[in-house]
């Protein structure tokens, strides 16, 4: 990630310390995930020890301090999903994208994770693709949904 963006997104925030969670919130958002130059600029900026915001990075599960892809798969497997047949969908979905919940393809076209709840039981089981949520599914219909973000 280019310098002068991380540095607009901190202006943006008045290059205010107490910003730092919206700050780095806005650099995911911008890179899909968190680069160390990014880190080490806001610290820099900030006046923030590298140690506090890699405390922030690693606690909350919205960050990444790896590349994501494009288009971020998540599978519920909660309990409604689970007795649902969740399991399937997972296969399906790791299938489908040739990747294991917890990775990011080569081409950082799809990142694939696990959910325990994404609070809509009763469209179980339920994948959410970037946002998106794709209920009632089968393995079919996991593999046609997921032809869409290709």
């Amino acid at each position: 990630m280019e310098i002068d963006k991380v540095d607009k997104i901190i202006d943006k925030h008045g290059g205010d310390a107490s910003s730092l969670l919206q700050i780095m919130l806005d650099v995911q958002s911008e890179n899909n995930w968190l680069p160390k130059q990014a880190l080490d600029r806001i610290g820099e900026k900030l006046e923030v020890p590298m140690n506090r915001i890699q405390h922030i990075a690693t606690f909350y599960k919205a960050f990444s301090l790896v590349p994501k892809g494009r288009h971020n798969v998540h599978v519920c497997v909660g309990t409604a999903c689970h007795v649902r047949g969740a399991t399937r969908i997972l296969d399906s979905v790791e299938e489908s994208t040739g990747i294991k919940s917890g990775e990011t393809d080569l081409d950082l076209k799809f990142s694939v994770e696990t959910v325990n709840c994404l609070g809509c039981c009763a469209l179980g089981p339920v994948v959410e693709v970037n946002g998106k949520v794709h209920g009632k599914m089968t393995p079919v219909k996991t593999s046609e949904a997921l032809k869409l973000y290709e």
